[in-house]
């Protein structure tokens, strides 16, 4: 209700100006020249270029040459983001790696973190060479790197940075990728404070939990020689956040159903395994995960026994 009263009373305003009605401006080159812009800012209204009408009431208390220019800076920021997250659900990976890749130099980490996706997404396809897989991987830590050290408080660079963080672990051997374990919970944690709405990141402390409660006896043997107090969790533990996230979203990934099976199996609970399992493998197939997903949901299933 407020933001539908400001544009109101923004668009009252711009028509009195447009009139030449001003208080405290009678005609002369003045009255021409904020008529002149309040015109150009009526157009970009009509041309859809969205901004917040509360914030364009903010910004009508700078002189006009200032409001200028942070309008034309904000509406760019804005289209970048909208043009990438229109990619991004759209499934366009080497479109939207293609064209965030020209702000690379950016300042702003809303833009940097969405490259930082853009840049693991891209090292995922399994179409994308080995040695440009490794490349995107340090690209994709160092841009949500950046993201943080800009804005701390974007949770999604938090989360980003973690998953990116894991990566590079797969090429940096056992020592390290333990090593940034707790590394990677904390900025997961810290992700789901500053929203803790996002399923995803809910999710991915299932999988952390899950990956140090099925730890292979010899890993767990090497973690424990190389600190002190190593990483570990249980599956009651993977299963409380799997179950969470579901509650904030339901059915919202392909993978988080599969976990929530395979979580069961491993608490001996096969009735809430297999309704979990079948309904990661009916899940709508839209990506490769999810394709993996299936295959990894029926064979499953195969293996108890059940047919599909």
């Amino acid at each position: 209700m407020a933001a539908a009263g400001a544009r109101s009373s923004l668009l009252a305003w711009i028509q009195r100006l447009r009139g030449g009605h001003v208080t405290g401006l009678r005609g002369g080159s003045g009255s021409r020249y904020i008529r002149s812009h309040v015109l150009k800012e009526s157009a970009l209204l009509q041309k859809g270029l969205v901004l917040s009408s509360l914030s364009l009431l903010a910004i009508g208390s700078y002189r006009w040459k200032n409001r200028q220019a942070v309008v034309y800076a904000s509406i760019k920021v804005d289209d970048v983001k909208e043009q990438a997250d229109y990619l991004y659900g759209s499934g366009e990976t080497e479109k939207l790696y293609e064209f965030l890749s020209q702000y690379g130099d950016s300042n702003d980490a809303e833009i940097l973190w969405r490259l930082s996706r853009a840049s693991r997404d891209l090292a995922q396809l399994s179409k994308t060479a080995p040695e440009d897989k490794k490349r995107l991987v340090y690209e994709s830590r160092d841009l949500a790197k950046k993201a943080l050290e800009i804005n701390e408080s974007c949770f999604a660079a938090h989360k980003w940075y973690a998953i990116c963080l894991s990566d590079v672990g797969d090429y940096e051997g056992m020592k390290v990728k333990i090593g940034n374990a707790y590394i990677i919970r904390d900025h997961f944690q810290r992700a789901i404070e500053l929203n803790p709405k996002d399923a995803t990141t809910i999710h991915l402390i299932g999988v952390w939990c899950y990956m140090f409660a099925d730890l292979p006896w010899y890993q767990k043997k090497i973690a424990s020689a190389l600190f002190a107090t190593p990483p570990s969790s249980t599956f009651d533990e993977a299963l409380v956040y799997f179950e969470m996230a579901e509650e904030v979203d339901p059915n919202f990934y392909s993978k988080n159903l599969l976990y929530l099976g395979k979580t069961f199996l491993k608490l001996k609970n096969n009735e809430q395994a297999l309704l979990w399992l079948h309904k990661a493998k009916d899940y709508p197939v839209r990506t490769e995960e999810d394709k993996e997903v299936y295959k990894e949901a029926t064979d499953i299933l195969k293996s108890l026994g059940v047919k599909v």
